[in-house]
Order: structure tokens, then sequence, then C-alpha cells
């Protein structure tokens, strides 16, 4: 906490030298930087940290950091080799840190440090070739990819998991895989209008892509593991309209993973799990829908205004213990007169399947030495955030988050939170 004070009280005095870096706190490289883009190659060199502290809820008041850093490059193939409407992708994170809903015991089902997870390690999160045909309305998608930067992408303003990023890997994570690990795959997008695309994807599923052992010792590799499952084959259809001028992003998007999983209720003999104790009855697949609508309100198109957003996802009663996220808000570029700045208001509900809720009851009776909470209904989240954007390089935004019934079981405290995230391009 100290060293981030102390950066922020030296802003004013490398004011100068940050504007005169535009886009990049490391400014153009002695012109290199510039140079090479003019030939195809670009950089794209990040670093984000997320500062959380409990006010209440959980066991004990305490203070968490967790950040990651980003190195990526981008080459234009058809610049660099002539190669028509090609080009190549690779980034590299790495992440470390605490979880604060784990050390002080908040119970949340989703992170009050979204940043936190997937492994404190090394990961590599693109390595793709993209290939555009008939003019561009045609893309093609193939390598190391992370399936939600592809489908049901979003934003990443927010600190709170529940408003971050492909809202389906926050409930079925287990093989809807989002940023920064990625797994084999291909995506082929149509855009039949300038306003219209249909996209379809197929993803590996390899449980141990998101083992944390397996990733520290090969998170970074080009490999291609034995383990396979099946594969995840999402399908969108998006329309990004423009109401009054207002640009809008609409997207209607279902997945299917042909690997199937465990039923949380039943058996092999469809009969009670909690009282036979036997081996889960196997769901042939595992399947889901959602829909992501972002919509601008007002204001200079594509600029300064106020931006809603309403996120929705469910996913299989049969096997997703969490099978159902709703999140809705919206954010207010340029408040106060500052344009660079955002204020920003987002509530959620993350529900318990009561699926798994019935079989949790049903075992507490039948072994009360043995007994576990009971999830069922909503966490519901809130979240008010400031984006400070001092200089083009440096966004910080503080935070003030509140959790109601943690885990979706009045066994947690309410909890709430107050955070400080921080993003860095170099």
């Amino acid at each position: 906490m100290a060293a981030l004070l102390a950066f922020l009280a030296g802003l004013p005095a490398t004011h100068v030298l940050a504007e005169e870096a535009g886009e990049h706190l490391t400014g153009d490289w002695g012109g290199a930087r510039s140079r090479l883009a003019g030939r195809g190659i670009t950089f794209d060199i990040g670093y984000d940290s997320e500062l959380a502290r409990n006010l209440s809820g959980g066991s004990r008041d305490m203070t968490r950091y967790a950040d990651q850093w980003q190195f990526g490059t981008t080459l234009d193939l058809e610049q660099l080799w002539g190669w028509e409407g090609a080009s190549f992708q690779a980034v590299m994170t790495h992440r470390s840190g605490d979880n604060l809903s784990v050390d002080a015991g908040l119970g949340t089902n989703q992170q009050v440090q979204e940043i936190h997870g997937r492994g404190q390690t090394w990961h590599l999160t693109t390595f793709a070739l993209e290939q555009a045909f008939l003019e561009g309305r045609l893309e093609w998608r193939i390598g190391r990819l992370t399936v939600g930067d592809d489908f049901a992408s979003f934003s990443c303003d927010f600190q709170n998991l529940t408003f971050c990023g492909s809202q389906p890997g926050n409930i079925v994570g287990d093989y809807w895989v989002n940023w920064p690990t990625s797994q084999w795959g291909t995506r082929l997008k149509l855009h039949a209008t300038p306003q219209t695309y249909l996209q379809l994807g197929a993803y590996q599923v390899n449980p141990r892509y998101i083992d944390d052992a397996y990733a520290r010792r090969n998170g970074w590799k080009l490999d291609f593991p034995g383990g396979t499952t099946g594969a995840l084959i999402p399908l969108e259809f998006g329309w990004t309209p423009q109401r009054h001028g207002l640009p809008g992003s609409y997207k209607l998007g279902a997945w299917y993973d042909t690997s199937g999983g465990d039923d949380l209720l039943l058996d092999g003999d469809r009969r009670p799990l909690a009282i036979t104790g036997g081996e889960p009855l196997q769901r042939g697949a595992r399947h889901g829908a959602y829909l992501n609508f972002e919509q601008q309100l007002g204001g200079v198109p594509g600029g300064t205004g106020a931006r809603a957003f309403l996120n929705i996802t469910q996913a299989d009663r049969a096997t997703a213990a969490t099978d159902r996220q709703i999140s809705l808000g919206v954010q207010y570029r340029g408040p106060f007169g500052r344009e660079a700045d955002m204020l920003g208001f987002a509530v959620g509900a993350t529900h318990a399947n009561p699926r798994a809720a019935r079989h949790q009851r049903l075992y507490n009776r039948l072994h009360p030495d043995d007994a576990s909470p009971v999830l069922h209904g909503n966490e519901y989240a809130a979240e008010l955030i400031y984006a400070w954007r001092p200089i083009s390089a440096l966004t910080i935004r503080p935070n003030l988050q509140y959790v109601v019934r943690p885990g979706a079981t009045s066994e947690h405290r309410d909890a709430f939170v107050v955070g400080l995230k921080s993003s860095m391009v170099f």
C-alpha cells in the first residue's frame, strides 16, 4: 500500500513525461515502436493490479493484493510477408498475489478480485493465426485461444467477477475457460451484413488446463496434453446497430459440450446419490445459452455519455452447480467534465442450482454428523466504481463492493469490500 501511495503522489511530477509518451508509459522507444508498427509488428505490454479489503463479512478483516503482467505481440503477415488478410498474435501472461475471498473467508461464489485465479504462474494465453476471406467478410481463427475472447466477450472495468469478462466462464468455468488460460481451438465468423455476424467455434476441453499443479509446470508451453474429454462448441449471433446514431451490441449465443459431466442429484440407476452413495449418472453433454446487451443511451456516439449493459447466462441444471448469472449496470463516460474518466454502477445475481440444494438437504438429513451448508437461491453483488484516467496509459479505479448472501447461503455474513483496480500500458 505504501508503494502505491508513493506512486500516486508522484503522478504530478511525471505528468508531462507520461503525456509525451502518448498511449504507452515507455513512449515510442526512440521511434522504434512506430517503425516496427509501420512494418506490421505491434506490441501490447500491460500491468493490472487489484487491491481489496473487507470492512465486513468473512472470518476476519484483511487486505489482499493480486496482479497480472501481459506481454503480447501482433504480426500483420500481409505487411511482413505479403500473406493477404493474415495476422498472427501471441500473448503470455503472469499472475501472482492473494485472494481475499478465500483468505478472509468471505465465502463468495464470485471473486471480489477477478484477476486472481487459474494458477499464480505463467500462461500461454494466445498463440493464434487469423485469416480473412471474402474481402474481410469471413474470418478464420485457429491456435491456442481463450473462448471468452471470442464468444460472449465483455469488458472488465469492474473488479468483482460478476461483472467482468465472458459470463459463461463465471458459472461453468470447469470447461468454458476464460483468460488467461487457453486451449486449442478454432473459430469461423461470417459478417452477413455490416451490422450482423454469425460465428461458430470448437475448443478443446481438457481438465489439465485448469489444474493449478499442471499450470505451474506447463502453463507457458505450446503443448497438446493427453486427457482431452471432448469439445466445447459455441454458436453466437451478433447485431451492432446504431440507435439514433448511438452504437449498440446485442449478442445471442448457445453452447454444447460433448464431454458431458456428472449429474448433481442422481446415480447411474437414477436414484438419489445422497441415499445410495453410488456413482453419479453420466450426462452425455453439457449446454447453455446467453444474452449480452450493450447500448449507448446518450452523449457523443462512441464517446462521452451513458451506456447500459445486461448479461444473462443459463447453464443446464443437470450438471452445473451454479446454473445462472444475471448482471446489469450503467457506465457514464465523461463525468464532471473529464472526458477520459468513467463512473459505473452494476448489480448482479449468481444462482445456485436447486437440484444441488436438494441433494445437499437430503444428504444432511441422512448424515447429520457430516452436514454441509445448503447453497440455494442467489448470491447478490453490487459495485460502484470511478475510473480515473490521469494520462492515456494509466487507469485507476477505486471501487466499493457489497455482497449479500455470499456463496448463496445465509451461513456467511454479507461482505462490504473496498477495492482499487489499476491498469498500466507500457
